[in-house]
């Protein structure tokens, strides 16, 4: 692979701080990063500790040193996280609290027909999600008879997760938005959404937009996903929804995300850390790598290498090589050793 003296430089500045997390996190998550470094040889891995274990061994989920490498860095590959099935005092969810200090304001979630995983034909949907309000504020109250949570909706965040959107549709050659409320029943806070998202439409008069109700929303994405093409939500409901049409798309193994902020990018696939398989190296690192492919696209600005690594994952997956949950035999490492083998040498040279 021949590189301009540039591009050398340009990638030497690239960081990825990486945290395995818990369970199948150890697993695909060093062998995502072993793809990556073919594509880019000379980026710098920084690693770092959070999650369930890191709790238990050091009384935080998310310690400051983590935090701090992950500002350093920008750019961040969190694997998966366990959590208790009780409440721990002190415990807080690493990968919340990590999209809420870094600022990353958008979860983006495509969905797509990969050959060989039993996903319906002909799905190409990104969502992006609104990722640091709504009903994940965690703020509730309870006198022990009842409980209120607390719902908020700010014009200048849902502006903001708008232009995300708007601007990935836009460069991504996409051509309707599809804003999802429930407006009818909160008129206040899903109507201040639906209006900021309607505004930031307005500067994009090429990209059609319509609106639709979520619960109208979840059962045309059952029916047919292919019907959509950029779904715009609020926090809970986008978070419904792209694990639902995960479900058309192959399910979570092969599910990967972007949370996207001014400063930073937090690379998720979205499985999580599925214990009952850990450390039988058997974990589709699927998601892993897509994730990646979205950092290279939407992060470091690196189209052609994300593109490179979304046709090796195809190609691998078009060959019928595939881990157990796809009904495969693959292990994780030959997995990654397949998508390796194709990735197209002509392809690999930095824009």
């Amino acid at each position: 692979m021949q590189q301009q003296a540039g591009d050398t430089e340009r990638e030497q500045k690239m960081k990825l701080c990486v945290i395995s997390g818990d369970g199948i996190g150890r697993e695909v998550v060093p062998q995502a990063v072993r793809v990556l470094h073919r594509l880019l040889p000379a980026l710098q891995i920084v690693t770092a500790d959070a999650g369930w274990d890191t709790f238990r061994q050091q009384g935080t989920a998310l310690p400051a040193a983590t935090l701090a490498a992950a500002r350093d860095c920008g750019a961040v590959l969190f694997g998966a996280v366990s959590s208790p099935a009780y409440p721990v005092a002190g415990y807080r969810s690493p990968i919340v609290q990590l999209r809420r200090e870094l600022g990353c304001h958008a979860n983006v979630r495509p969905t797509l027909s990969l050959p060989g995983s039993g996903a319906a034909e002909g799905i190409d949907l990104l969502i992006v999600r609104e990722n640091t309000e709504d009903l994940y504020v965690g703020e509730e109250h309870s006198d022990g008879d009842t409980a209120t949570a607390i719902k908020r909706i700010t014009r200048a965040a849902s502006r903001r997760v708008a232009e995300t959107a708007f601007r990935l549709a836009q460069d991504g050659g996409r051509r309707r938005v599809t804003i999802v409320h429930k407006a009818n029943i909160m008129p206040l806070t899903d109507g201040l959404f639906r209006d900021a998202a309607r505004d930031v439409a307005a500067a994009y008069p090429q990209i059609a937009v319509d609106e639709l109700l979520v619960d109208t929303a979840a059962l045309k994405l059952a029916q047919a996903s292919q019907g959509f093409d950029v779904l715009l939500a609020p926090n809970l409901y986008g978070d419904i929804l792209s694990d639902l049409a995960a479900a058309f798309g192959g399910g979570l193994g092969v599910a990967a995300s972007l949370n996207l902020g001014a400063q930073a990018a937090i690379a998720e696939p979205v499985h999580g850390s599925a214990p009952d398989i850990a450390g039988r190296g058997i974990a589709n690192p699927v998601a892993a790598l897509l994730s990646l492919a979205l950092l290279l696209r939407h992060w470091w600005a690196q189209p052609t290498l994300a593109a490179s690594l979304e046709q090796a994952v195809r190609r691998t997956l078009a060959d019928g090589i595939a881990t157990p949950d796809l009904g495969g035999d693959a292990s994780t490492a030959a997995f990654c050793d397949a998508v390796l083998a194709r990735l197209d040498p002509d392809r690999l040279d930095l824009d």
